[in-house]
């Protein structure tokens, strides 16, 4: 299990709101496809991460919830604009619609 996706288990007590997502970006790459060192400062944010927890699903016209594709643990493509950053400790986060959400990877 990749460390990602320990840390995604760990932090499953946050519970976001209909159909909300939690998900932690994963780390961009260091260096160039010709092996150049890239500073931070440099770095594209990827737009891919794992979810660390979901809500309870979006609320359809009659009343029920309906349940949310992506589950905790998965990784995720989303749109590069997604969702709202916070810190939790020292990790940060993002808070997103599932909407937001382009893929899940295999």
């Amino acid at each position: 299990m990749s460390a990602t996706a320990k840390s995604a288990k760990k932090k499953s007590n946050l519970v976001p709101l209909g159909d909300r997502v939690v998900v932690e970006r994963e780390e961009s790459g260091q260096k160039t496809a010709g092996g150049i060192l890239l500073p931070d400062s440099a770095k594209d944010k990827p737009a891919r991460g794992v979810v660390v927890s979901v809500g309870e699903g979006k609320l359809n016209d009659k009343g029920t919830r309906q349940p949310l594709q992506v589950k905790p643990g998965d990784r995720v493509v989303f749109t590069s604009y997604a969702g709202e950053p916070f810190k939790v400790g020292d990790s940060e986060l993002l808070l997103m619609r599932e909407d937001d959400i382009l893929a899940i990877l295999s």
